[in-house]
C-alpha cells in the first residue's frame, strides 16, 4: 500500500510537498521531526503517516499505522487517495505519475 511518485527529482519534490504544506497552500497536512506526513482533518490526524523513501526517479511513501490499532482498508485508502491529491492539486509539474498499490509492499511498516 505504498505510494510511488515518478519523478526526475524526487529530492526536490520532497521539498516542494513541505513547502506548499509550511506556506499553508494546504492545511490538510502537516510532517514532523521525523519528515512523516500525517492526514489533519480531525478523522484522520496521527492515526497513521506517510514515510518518505528517495529512490532513483521515484518517491515512495510508505504507511505507517499506530500500534493500538490495526491498519485498515478504509484508513489506507484515505491516506493514500488524499496525499495523491495533494500532489495533483498543487504540485503536478514536479512528476509524471504517482501510483498506489492495493498490497503491503516496500516501504510499509505495519
Amino acid at each position: 500500500m505504498a505510494i510511488i511518485v515518478k519523478t526526475d527529482n524526487p529530492e526536490g519534490l520532497l521539498s516542494e510537498i513541505k513547502r506548499v504544506i509550511d506556506e499553508k497552500t494546504t492545511e490538510l497536512w502537516s510532517y514532523d521531526s521525523s519528515g512523516d506526513f500525517s492526514h489533519t482533518p480531525e478523522r484522520w490526524i496521527n492515526r497513521a503517516w506517510l514515510r518518505p523513501e528517495v529512490g532513483d526517479g521515484e518517491l515512495r511513501f510508505g504507511i505507517l499505522g499506530t500500534k493500538d490499532a490495526g491498519m485498515t482498508a478504509s484508513l489506507y485508502s484515505a491516506y493514500h487517495a488524499y496525499f495523491i491529491e495533494l500532489l495533483l492539486t498543487h504540485l503536478d509539474k514536479y512528476f509524471v505519475t504517482a501510483a498506489a498499490t492495493a498490497k503491503k509492499t516496500t516501504p510499509d511498516y505495519f
